[in-house]
């Protein structure tokens, strides 16, 4: 996997300014951050990283699948031809989460990719959403899509159908992952880029995903 090849649209602007093509550099800036924050994640590929709950607002008065579990992402899949990362999150012995995270022609997509012990698709499962353009090199937002809406609803998750995940990267040093919704609810996970760890199992269902490790 080759971290530049994520970073596509700085040669095409500079390409597209000495032609001037005027309303394709001004795309191509926009979406400069995307490739960014992407390449900058990507340069983490085939390591992994432990993680702690910092933030877990409000507390529900259930059992927390979080508490006292290890955390570890792992940045496994590395698909230089789709511009694609998949990052395992690792809950414990819970394997069933991936992160799946893009390029779309407006910015970056994420999706939750869950599975099932045997490899099935939860029945809840790639949900997400697109970028909130422009986003920056450090931190991309991801509003809940319509598709989401649908599945969340049909799956009886109503508090679900406002979420907003977020990443952030300071390379090298932090990784977070973040949902929040209106109301109050906020849930961050940052994890150690400063320190890799052993490789956790594959995910559950990886036999089916691409993989660089």
């Amino acid at each position: 996997m080759t971290v530049y090849k994520f970073l596509p649209l700085a040669a095409a602007s500079l390409l597209a300014a000495c032609g001037g093509q005027r309303d394709s550099v001004a795309h191509d800036v926009a979406m400069a951050p995307a490739d960014a924050f992407l390449a900058a994640v990507a340069a983490h590929c085939g390591k992994a990283f432990e993680g702690h709950i910092a933030v877990n607002e409000p507390k529900g008065t259930g059992p927390d699948p979080f508490d006292g579990k290890r955390l570890v992402m792992h940045v496994r899949g590395c698909d230089d031809a789709s511009h694609t990362l998949r990052i395992p999150f690792h809950v414990g012995d819970d394997h069933s989460r991936t992160w799946v995270l893009g390029r779309t022609d407006t910015g970056l997509r994420l999706k939750h990719d869950h599975r099932h012990a045997d490899g099935s698709p939860d029945a809840v499962t790639m949900y997400g959403g697109d970028s909130a353009p422009p986003g920056t090199a450090q931190r991309q937002s991801f509003p809940v899509d319509a598709d989401s809406v649908a599945m969340f609803r049909k799956a009886g998750m109503e508090a679900s159908v406002t979420n907003t995940w977020a990443m952030e990267i300071e390379p090298d040093k932090t990784f977070v992952y973040e949902l929040t919704r209106p109301g109050g609810r906020r849930f961050q996970v940052v994890f150690d880029l400063a320190h890799p760890v052993a490789l956790p199992p594959a995910p559950w269902g990886a036999d089916t995903e691409p993989t660089n490790r």
